[in-house]
């Protein structure tokens, strides 16, 4: 295994220590570029994908960093039909969401490394995740989180004994990286100035793309993914390409980035033919994916696929929010982008369609605020049922 620069895919480094600050020879102060995690595919076991999509995803291991962090069942998410499309419900994962799936990679690098712990900037699900994972691991975490994330999120994440440390939203990375420096610990997102984030991080996402190929029985047509940094999109596209480099798979399915429309950078990216981009962002009930910064992942995923970066209202993320509801899905407002942006598409495609949802309800704004009545007589339920 290496370290492999998406900036010029000829340069490569050895697989430790993790280059989590981008790409050192082809990076600049404008624009940094990420690496991914390179392996010796003619090593990969011919039978590893005749195996079930079960939970645990060390059932990848040779297309995966070393996982040195125990698991807590990751992965093995349910695939279910919704309205003419598959919807793979990443909710299920054991702290509600896919990052669980990227910090049992990177949590394990943390080990592998020999940190006296791990720091990450999230002001919701990635933090959960990175605190659950760490203290399964037996590692303090450091969480910097905005104070405008949700009370309840907060607590969620303290609950695993994290050091939950609420700054100004342009502190975090500056902070971290401070935190990195002064303290050893071993960062878990994002440090530069366009997102390269972990290089080891999207490789847990593409168990994802393992997972739909075992329970479609084929590659989808498409998939539609919520998008913030797009890690996520940028590791399911990858998972595709290994399959169809191994020869698993004839092809790779068109790869859909759906974004707030207050914002957008790879949508930035992708039109104007750039490699990421850095937006103003304007205020998104979906601030999971609330992302002004790109980076250079899901531009490639877009662009070497086929497919296209789709702009999402808050309004229509809360129609599709309500479409899953309706079947019995509770997914954030975040995560119904990847529904919302299929929807405002409107194409047809030859095969099956994916919309990952990422998260579940339980991290959105304003949980558990609302007033509820209290019913005393019979009648207050005729008035309520109808």
């Amino acid at each position: 295994m290496s370290q492999r620069s998406l900036g010029d895919p000829s340069i490569t480094f050895p697989l430790r220590p993790p280059l989590t600050r981008g790409c050192p020879r082809t990076s600049t102060a404008e624009l940094a570029y990420p690496l991914e995690v390179d392996y010796d595919y003619a090593r990969v076991p011919a039978e590893l994908f005749e195996q079930q999509a079960g939970p645990d995803i060390a059932r990848w291991a040779p297309l995966l960093p070393p996982l040195h962090a125990p698991t807590l069942g990751e992965g093995g998410t349910p695939l279910l039909e919704i309205g003419g499309v598959y919807v793979k419900d990443e909710s299920r994962n054991p702290t509600w969401s896919h990052k669980d799936r990227l910090n049992r990679v990177t949590v394990s690098a943390a080990l592998g490394e020999g940190a006296p712990g791990v720091v990450v900037a999230s002001s919701g699900n990635h933090g959960a995740s990175a605190a659950a994972y760490a203290a399964r691991a037996g590692l303090p975490a450091i969480v910097l989180a905005s104070a405008a994330s949700p009370p309840a999120v907060q607590s969620f994440v303290r609950a695993y004994g994290a050091k939950v440390l609420t700054v100004p939203l342009s502190a975090r990375w500056p902070l971290l990286r401070e935190i990195v420096d002064r303290l050893g610990y071993h960062p878990v997102s994002n440090q530069t100035v366009t997102h390269t984030g972990h290089p080891y991080g999207p490789e847990g996402y593409k168990t994802i793309a393992y997972e739909l190929f075992v329970q479609l029985g084929r590659v989808p047509a498409a998939v539609f993914a919520p998008t913030g940094y797009a890690e996520l999109l940028y590791g399911v596209w990858k998972g595709f390409a290994e399959l169809r480099g191994l020869g698993v798979a004839d092809d790779v399915p068109r790869m859909f980035s759906c974004e707030p429309a207050t914002g957008g950078p790879n949508a930035r990216a992708v039109t104007n033919g750039a490699p990421a981009a850095i937006v103003e962002v304007g205020p998104t009930d979906a601030y999971a994916i609330d992302c002004s910064v790109g980076g250079h992942r899901g531009v490639l995923a877009v662009r070497d696929s086929g497919g296209g970066a789709v702009l999402v209202t808050d309004g229509e993320m809360r129609e599709a929010q309500q479409e899953l509801a309706r079947q019995g899905l509770w997914a954030e407002l975040s995560s119904a982008a990847g529904l919302a942006g299929h929807r405002k598409l409107g194409l047809d495609f030859d095969g099956p369609v994916v919309c990952v949802s990422t998260s579940s309800g339980f991290k959105d704004l304003g949980v558990g605020d609302a007033d509820v009545p209290v019913l005393e007589a019979w009648d207050d339920v005729t008035d309520l049922v109808g």
